[in-house]
């Protein structure tokens, strides 16, 4: 009785010492200590010298914020309201938010709770969870960090226009201009004339581009937009480089500005003659789509690429977490004002696009565009024609530059905290502080970002975008799902949750994470390798066979290590294949984590020590 009792004192002290260690108190007087707890307080700190503490967010508002921030991006405003009335209108918001409820809350809530437990990033989170598909986190890091060295481009393009909404007049207005072809360009939007653009158009075309015929094309770099990219870089990384201590004070501004932004446009769009027939043509529902497979594909494909599950983001930023937050209420917080943000971009986009419409007495479906089109050639067009265009100008790149950044932050984020997790003590031999760790990886990101930039970038931009965000993604999806919901089991991630929150996720999440998501992400997987299509540039560009096999290795640049992960793991683990096999699908998260605050029986036993 004696012995047992004694045991179970030492496993509790020790337990209690890395408690100490891992909440960061680095001056730990042993003297006033009891004897148990002072030994076992020696033995954690022979065993672990250089334990150091996690950084967390100051205050939970600033992971709501950061994660708002992330999940609503450019996305919301230049995809989803093309998206919502090509795929049916009003009837598209069915299908958009059965997969929210069914799909996008159960998964951010799954990362969540991985990020927040584990207090680790995707790479080692996911390693721990399901060994065999260690490489899901490696593949999550990697197209995260491809996906941020484009993504910075459009806030280039942003700076460009913000910087030129300050001359006397807007400089896409007019066809005088040295960059204007004077022969084909029209001062409005030029309908079914084929052989007209807009003055826009040429723009961004001719004058922020200067594109050439296609992507064999290269034509040297702009060096305006050489400059913008560095000063965008140069932004990300102010905010980002002293951790989450310094990107949670930023997003305060951030995440909140674009809102009111949104709303000061959205009063000021449906006073606008016809802006009543590009809401209904936004919002007019044809029921008979939602009998298309590929109406459901795209809201649920939608739901991913907004929230941004299987990025490594979400769970990068709940590991910054305190123990015991209330992720739950997070996941709500964050879906909801996703979804929200996205229709009322609806209605901001489309009420001013019924405004050019009725302007130009062009029907609205010949307006209606997505992509860099909507934000960086219709929208300029339609401040040019709108009263006080000088104020709207300025304001709504701002906006995009805030929608941009945040979720530029969280996707640099990811690959700052892998190199920490895994090489932080190496990595800081060699940078001797985590901002050069910050510096290194945003100025390696600055540098794959120049092809961009180039005359032919927006082509290289396009391939990128493709393959990046739409082959690969659901990919990634498919077998963080499977590796966490089906092989590590929803049973211990319900654990993780009690311990956490201090009760069992209810039968939703259970039945949506044992069966429904994974379905969904599967049928969405299959579809989209059925209906794959190569990737183009506007209406006529297409690209040469070379950048299609281009595009596919930088589609197979993250997934390849999944596989590579699983051989690894495998080649790795002793024994024969089946116990490899089996090794290397048990789970090595602690499901009684160091982290977890002393019980009142342990308090006693310390105390009786």
């Amino acid at each position: 009785m004696g012995v047992g009792a004694e045991n179970k004192t030492t496993t509790l002290s020790t337990k209690f010492a890395l408690q100490q260690l891992g909440e960061g108190k680095e001056e730990v007087d042993l003297a006033k200590m009891t004897p148990g707890n002072a030994e076992a307080m020696r033995l954690a700190m022979a065993e672990h010298p250089a334990t150091e503490p996690r950084e967390t967010w100051g205050r939970r508002m600033e992971f709501v914020l950061a994660s708002v921030g992330y999940a609503v991006g450019l996305g919301n405003v230049w995809r989803f309201p093309y998206l919502c009335y090509r795929s049916g209108g009003g009837a598209f918001l069915i299908p958009y938010f059965i997969m929210l409820f069914l799909c996008g809350i159960p998964l951010l809530f799954m990362e969540f709770t991985i990020g927040q437990y584990t207090r680790l990033g995707p790479v080692h989170a996911l390693a721990k969870i399901c060994p065999l598909f260690k490489g899901v986190g490696l593949a999550t890091v990697v197209i995260s960090y491809v996906l941020c060295t484009y993504y910075n481009v459009l806030m280039t393009w942003a700076l460009y226009y913000l910087l030129h909404s300050f001359s006397p007049s807007l400089p896409w207005q007019s066809c005088n201009n040295t960059w204007n072809a004077v022969g084909n360009c029209s001062t409005g939007f030029p309908g079914n004339a084929t052989h007209l653009q807009s003055a826009s158009q040429q723009f961004f075309d001719h004058k922020v581009l200067e594109m050439t015929t296609g992507i064999e094309h290269a034509g040297g770099i702009r060096w305006e937009l050489f400059g913008l990219l560095v000063l965008a870089w140069a932004i990300v990384y102010f905010c980002i480089f002293k951790g989450v201590k310094s990107t949670g004070k930023v997003v305060y501004f951030t995440a909140t500005f674009p809102y009111f932004i949104l709303f000061a446009l959205l009063i000021n769009n449906v006073q606008l003659p016809g802006a009543k027939d590009g809401i209904l043509f936004f919002l007019m529902p044809n029921w008979s789509k939602l009998l298309e497979v590929q109406v459901w594909v795209n809201a649920a494909a939608q739901i991913f690429n907004s929230i941004g599950i299987s990025f490594g983001s979400m769970i990068s930023m709940a590991s910054y977490n305190k123990y015991n937050n209330n992720i739950l209420r997070d996941t709500f917080i964050v879906s909801l004002a996703n979804s929200a943000t996205s229709i009322i971009a609806g209605f901001v986009i489309f009420s001013a696009i019924g405004y050019m419409a009725h302007i130009h007495n062009l029907p609205v479906d010949d307006i209606a565009t997505d992509g860099p089109g909507l934000v960086f050639v219709v929208y300029p067009e339609v401040f040019s024609t709108m009263p006080i265009s000088q104020l709207w100008a300025p304001l709504f790149f701002i906006m995009l530059l805030c929608l941009g950044l945040d979720s530029q932050f969280a996707m640099v984020e990811v690959a700052v905290t892998f190199i920490m997790d895994g090489f932080g003590k190496k990595a800081l031999r060699v940078f001797k502080r985590k901002e050069l760790i910050v510096l290194a990886v945003c100025s390696i990101g600055f540098l794959l970002g120049i092809p961009h930039i180039t005359r032919g970038g927006i082509y290289v931009f396009q391939l990128m975008d493709h393959y990046t965000a739409v082959v690969s993604l659901m990919f990634l999806a498919f077998f963080e799902v499977l590796a966490v919901t089906l092989i590590f089991g929803v049973r211990r991630l319900s654990v993780m949750v009690e311990k956490m929150l201090g009760k069992k996720p209810n039968i939703f999440f259970r039945v949506c994470w044992q069966f429904l998501s994974p379905m969904l992400v599967l049928g969405i997987l299959i579809s989209s390798i059925f209906q794959y299509t190569p990737a183009r540039y506007g209406k006529s560009y297409t690209y040469p066979l070379w950048a299609e096999v281009v595009g596919w290795f930088i589609s197979l640049a993250s997934i390849i290590w999944i596989p590579l992960g699983a051989l690894h793991e495998l080649w790795t683990t002793e024994g024969s294949l089946l116990q490899r096999l089996k090794k290397s699908i048990t789970p090595t998260v602690d499901l009684e984590p160091l982290s977890e605050k002393p019980s009142s029986e342990s308090i006693a036993l310390f105390t009786a020590t």
